[in-house]
């Protein structure tokens, strides 16, 4: 199934390797995203770059899985971006310096479409994908204010 971009983004008073830090080192993603319970690099990765690879473990509500990455896009104080094996999305964010800090981007991009089995799950335990999409953009915001209110203490 095609699916359309989701993207939001925030303003974040910090210098760009600031962000970079948070935003690069994926096992932060539990401090941040409501989505996300803990996230651990695979066997043989002990620091993220391109080609790394990890396991999410996500809850909403009293639905608990388990998703598998890897990062596929990797500069570094501009952009990293990792492509979930279970629902073929990819997820990144951009860091563009602008005054007086710099503008924080997150998309979710799904190129191939949505596999199969991420759609069946979305309709049978999710809500459909309708409210699922509305949750995954409240969680979008969520996780860039948090990013950002820790950037900028």
């Amino acid at each position: 199934m095609d699916a359309p971009d989701l993207v939001d983004s925030v303003h974040v008073a910090a210098t760009p390797d600031r962000v970079w830090a948070l935003v690069s080192d994926v096992r932060r993603m539990p401090d941040w995203s409501p989505q996300v319970d803990s996230t651990r690099l695979r066997s043989g990765f002990d620091a993220v770059a391109l080609g790394t690879q990890f396991t999410n473990r996500n809850s909403d509500g009293d639905l608990v899985w388990t998703t598998h990455a890897e990062v596929v896009r990797f500069e570094p104080e501009r952009e990293i971006a990792f492509r979930i094996e279970e629902n073929w999305v990819t997820w990144s964010f951009a860091i563009t310096p602008e005054e007086g800090g710099v503008e924080l981007v997150q998309r979710r991009e799904a190129p191939d479409g949505i596999s199969d089995l991420s759609l069946e799950l979305t309709d049978g335990f999710m809500g459909g994908v309708e409210a699922f999409t509305a949750s995954m953009r409240a969680g979008m915001r969520l996780t860039l204010e948090r990013i950002k209110a820790e950037a900028e203490s």
